[in-house]
Parts: C-alpha cells; structure tokens; sequence
C-alpha cells in the first residue's frame, strides 16, 4: 500500500507478500510510469530511505519496512551544442552530408541526453531546419548507432520538405557496404521482403514473417571467400534494421551484428565492437538547383584492415 506524505514524497509500505523481492524492482512495480533506471538513479542519490536509511537498487526487502521516496524529476529534454569533432564530406547553402562515425546517435531521445550528431551539428552549424522538431533539428533520415557513413542533414526548412519529398519517393539512392558470414551462390540478387517487429524479441526485426512493412534490398558480391562475403547493398526502401534483416533472412547476417545471429567471435580476428554496416554512398536532387549530388564516404579503415585477412 501507499500514501503521499507530502507533495513531494511518496512513501510504501511493503507487506510480507513482498518480501524477497529487491528494492529498485519493487519501486518499479509501485510507479510503473517511472523507469527502473530512474528509480535506480534516485536509490544512488539517497532520494529513496528504507525505514530512514539510505540504501541500494539491491536491497531485499523484508517486508515490513518504510519506504520514503522523492522522485525528482529530468530536466526537459533538448537538444544542446556540444563541441564534438564531425567530418563534413560535403555542404551548400541547404544541405550538410556528415560522415557519421560508427557509435554515435543520430539525435537525444530516450536514454540519450548528449554526445549525439545532433549535438554536434547545433555546435558547428548555428541555424538548421526545425521540421522534424526540436529534438531532431536537421535531420531527415538517420542510420543506426553503429552504422557509419553518409548522413543528409537539412540547413533550412524548404531544404528539409525537398529531402524529405525524395526519400519517401525514393529518389535518394543509397548504397551501403556489408561484410555478409557465408558464401553467396549468385554474385547479384535481391530480396523482397516485408519487414515486421519480431513478436519473440521486439529490439529486432524479421523478414520471416511473411507479412510487415514492403522493403527491397539489392546486393552485389564484390569479392568473398568460404565463409564471408563483402557486398554492394542498395536498398530501394529505408525501413529499421532493413539490410540487417533482409540479409539474416537469407542465412547470411551482417558480421558482428549479434543481434541478429553472427558469431560472437571469428577465429584469429580480434572482437568487432560493431557490426560490418557502411553507409557507402547517397546520391541526392540538391534543392534549389535541381542537380544530382553524389556524395561518398569511404569505408572506415579499422574496417577494411580487420576484414582483409577474412577475404
């Protein structure tokens, strides 16, 4: 049970039913609108007493302690500059393309407040578009945290419908290179697959499902060997996790994406501490001249070095 003591503490009164159980898990149960993570965070700080005494995330309850709690709040979430080093390829007065380095989020969101291109691009960049929000402020498209490559950022709000208008169209190409476990039987093939959020692990996508979201994903093997394969991947569609799905849907996962079954580890390499994903190329309509823009992002040289004794 549990009542309000003031405006500001929360307190409970765990029974023998609950007993056994830690504290932060607990806590949970009782303010389910709050992360566990949060809850945690106020345990450190000693926002959380256990009968007057500050405790751990730990603790097993007995079931007869008082528990006084005083959540505090986060700050808003925004988007600030932050002076983090970014490697422009290419800018005019609409359009930055970023060589996004593998690791990095795209923009702050849930569980993310700092270190993200978005940050660095308001710390290098003054003025940017503000069509996709305040939280993404020039962001039109984005790649996964541990994608590296081309990124099409926006610089004023016409520029970012214009984008926006070719990649729903799909008129950006993008092209892509993977590090595929498994040889290829065909040098060149596409998969044509609908996407959906596996039922059985929800961080994942599948391509196995027969049903989802369209997606279409062309790839040509550039060279290989017994047990991997080093691919040109252009995807027609930009659904989560596309190319990552689509290729462990064939048998063949891009290597060291764990999350969708490559190896842990690979005989006589050292670990990858990301998967083998480089957004290689995207080619663009520039919005007020109307030319096509290619811009290229060359593959990562740890990359290349920790893949040339596999092939």
């Amino acid at each position: 049970m549990s009542d309000i003591a003031s405006a500001k503490t929360l307190t409970f009164r765990p029974g023998s039913s609950e007993a056994g159980q830690r504290l932060d898990r607990y806590l949970h149960a009782q303010m389910p609108a709050h992360s566990r993570a949060q809850i945690q965070e106020w345990i450190r700080d000693s926002r959380v007493l256990v009968s007057g005494t500050s405790s751990k995330p730990a603790y097993v309850l007995r079931g007869d302690e008082r528990i006084e709690v005083r959540p505090a709040e986060r700050p808003p979430l925004r988007a600030e500059p932050e002076a983090i080093p970014i490697e422009v390829l290419y800018e005019d007065d609409d359009v930055i393309a970023i060589n996004k380095p593998a690791g990095m989020v795209v923009h702050v969101g849930a569980g993310v407040r700092g270190g993200t291109m978005v940050n660095a691009l308001l710390h290098r960049f003054a003025r940017l578009s503000d069509a996709g929000g305040e939280l993404r402020p020039g962001i039109v498209h984005r790649l996964d945290r541990h994608t590296s490559g081309v990124l099409l950022v926006a610089r004023n709000n016409v520029a970012h419908r214009h984008l926006a208008r070719q990649f729903a169209s799909r008129e950006v190409e993008k092209v892509y290179l993977a590090l595929a476990h498994g040889r290829f039987k065909e040098p060149h093939g596409v998969i044509d697959k609908p996407i959906a959020r596996d039922p059985s692990k929800r961080i994942r996508m599948t391509a196995r499902l027969g049903y989802g979201r369209s997606a279409w994903t062309e790839y040509r093997v550039l060279r290989q060997s017994d047990k991997f394969s080093f691919l040109e991947v252009r995807i027609g569609t930009g659904r989560t996790h596309q190319i990552r799905a689509h290729l462990a849907g064939i048998g063949h996962p891009v290597a060291g994406d764990r999350l969708y079954g490559a190896a842990a580890k690979i005989e006589g390499r050292p670990p990858l501490h990301r998967y083998f994903l480089h957004a290689h190329r995207v080619t663009f309509t520039q919005p007020s001249t109307e030319r096509r823009v290619t811009v290229e992002a060359p593959l990562p040289r740890d990359l290349e070095q920790w893949m040339q004794p596999l092939l």
